[in-house]
């Protein structure tokens, strides 16, 4: 096996023209301080991501920051669905659904189809179920009516064809089988890519960097005041706006503006299990709790992912976890429709919970819908969280529509209005992944070692295009070729990337976020040591 020092000897492909070049933190500090900008978005989540993505296309001098990595809490914890959102359908929210299947669609096969993938859903219907047949068979027809049938008719199936694409689907009761289309992502991976659409448009950004104080300007926020986590170095952002987008923390931010701020949101908090698979799954499965309640049993990244939960969260975001009753739950409700030798405990490789902005007010979390809340402080910073990954381009277009309208249009006028911004922009490495896969097999340069099928396909349907510049990294330091764990599809160019290209600077940003290492089960000890080393090779 590549021993550290070969891998940490590999030079920053900042120092190689053919790849591009990222500042490195200590540039991107002194260009965040020595610039004033138009908009400075405080948070690294999706919608901070979105909305510094579509500003900086218009024009906008844009600077983004967060304390942690980008899409580090809720946005790299989601149960990883572009989705139309069926279960609208029964509170009459039609049009609703209709608009969340323009985005899925848009994002799916025009700006991100090398990130997104079809998933086939199975809706069991069993006897005593909170649903009949009639009515379930109805919601799949109307519900891919409303998608305007591009993912087929939604339908009814017999239970034995359904377990001959889903296994481990348990059969006893079963009456019928509920068939409908959405698309399935890794989200930490639409996010990075969102991050560096937003970087190629002219933003700055910088991750691990916490915002310690608001700067105000005659009683106007006009900046923040940040701290390097890694360096300890304090500095400053000057802005004509800033956007409040911390999700979990957004009253936190609040609370540096007016002492006195009401609380603007609640929390959910949704956990999710993800466990080796016992067979091949060719659907996923959305088995009705109860009349609202739907758990998922998803196939992805080479492994099933369950659940959701939705409670009620009250504590610190930043302790947030997965404990012994989520997991009960999870496997205990993930049993109406799955086989007891695909729940064993053993099988359990990872565990991940985020938190859900929901808007502020009583009642039951499950039932609330899932928008976004903005609220201007009196110091005319305005704040905003909430809605749905399916959403995110959406969301990004709405926030920069309303920081143009703001009383005194403290934004001005030199910028491109966001009605004439591309309708469906395409994220970098856009590309049909099969075709990307095939390349990367056929157009294998000597004497470089021949990539394996697993990670042709791994790297096609997590970068697109940008894969090729992975393998000709490859190519060149043939040490980066081996594979970073023997059971999974990575190799060490992907970490090389994720530092020089990607933004890493953990361990964890690396494994949890730009790999799959960590959702596998397989960020052992001596792979995170490996991976520590290469960070610091840049350092």
């Amino acid at each position: 096996m590549t021993s550290p020092t070969t891998l940490k000897s590999v030079p920053a492909l900042g120092t190689h023209p053919a790849y591009g070049s990222d500042p490195s933190r200590a540039e991107t500090r002194e260009q965040l301080a020595g610039a004033s900008y138009d908009l400075l978005v405080i948070g690294g989540g999706i919608l901070g991501i979105s909305t510094a993505w579509h500003a900086a296309q218009s024009g906008l001098r844009v600077a983004l920051v967060d304390a942690g990595d980008f899409a580090g809490a809720t946005s790299s914890a989601s149960s990883k669905l572009l989705h139309g959102g069926l279960r609208y359908l029964q509170t009459g929210a039609v049009r609703l659904v209709a608009e969340n299947h323009f985005e899925r669609r848009a994002v799916s096969r025009q700006v991100a189809p090398h990130l997104a993938n079809p998933l086939t859903f199975y809706l069991p219907v069993y006897k005593g179920g909170p649903h009949g047949a009639a009515k379930l068979g109805a919601g799949v027809f109307a519900y891919s009516a409303l998608s305007a049938f591009g993912d087929g008719v939604g339908h009814l199936l017999s239970p034995s064809k359904a377990a001959q694409d889903v296994p481990e689907l348990r059969t006893d009761n079963l009456k019928a089988v509920a068939v409908y289309g959405d698309d399935q992502m890794n989200d930490a991976r639409m996010a990075l890519m969102t991050v560096r659409a937003a970087v190629d448009a002219g933003a700055v950004v910088l991750n691990h960097a916490e915002v310690t104080g608001l700067r105000t300007t005659r009683g106007r926020v006009t900046g923040a005041e940040l701290k390097d986590r890694f360096t300890g170095e304090e500095f400053g952002v000057n802005a004509r706006l800033v956007l409040n987008a911390t999700g979990p923390w957004v009253d936190h931010l609040r609370r540096m503006e007016d002492p006195h701020a009401a609380p603007s949101i609640r929390l959910s908090k949704g956990a999710h299990l993800v466990l080796k698979r016992t067979a091949p799954w060719k659907a996923a499965l959305a088995t009705p709790i109860d009349k609202y309640r739907i758990t998922f049993a998803l196939p992805w990244e080479d492994m099933l992912l369950l659940g959701t939960t939705d409670e009620v969260y009250e504590g610190d975001p930043a302790d947030v976890s997965v404990t012994e009753s989520d997991i009960s739950q999870i496997l205990d409700e993930a049993a109406f429709s799955v086989r007891d030798q695909q729940l064993q405990r053993d099988l359990i490789a990872y565990s991940f919970a985020g938190l859900r902005v929901l808007p502020g007010g009583p009642g039951d979390t499950s039932k609330a819908k899932r928008e976004t809340v903005v609220t201007e402080g009196p110091g005319g910073m305005l704040s905003v969280a909430g809605g749905k990954w399916t959403t995110f381009r959406h969301i990004g277009r709405t926030v920069l529509r309303k920081l143009e309208e703001l009383p005194g249009r403290p934004l001005g006028d030199d910028f491109e209005p966001v009605s004439e911004l591309p309708k469906r922009l395409p994220l970098p490495g856009v590309a049909n992944p099969r075709a990307v896969e095939h390349r990367l097999l056929v157009d294998h340069p000597a004497p470089g070692p021949r990539m394996s099928a697993d990670t042709a396909r791994h790297l096609a349907t997590h970068y697109g295009s940008l894969a090729f510049d992975i393998a000709r990294l490859a190519n060149e330091h043939p040490e980066l070729a081996e594979r970073v764990h023997p059971d999974a599809p990575e190799i060490w160019a992907q970490v090389v990337w994720a530092r020089d290209r990607e933004w890493a600077e953990t361990t964890d940003d690396v494994l949890r976020r730009r790999t799959t290492l960590t959702i596998r089960g397989l960020a052992t000890d001596e792979v995170r040591a490996k991976v520590r080393e290469i960070l610091e090779g840049k350092r």
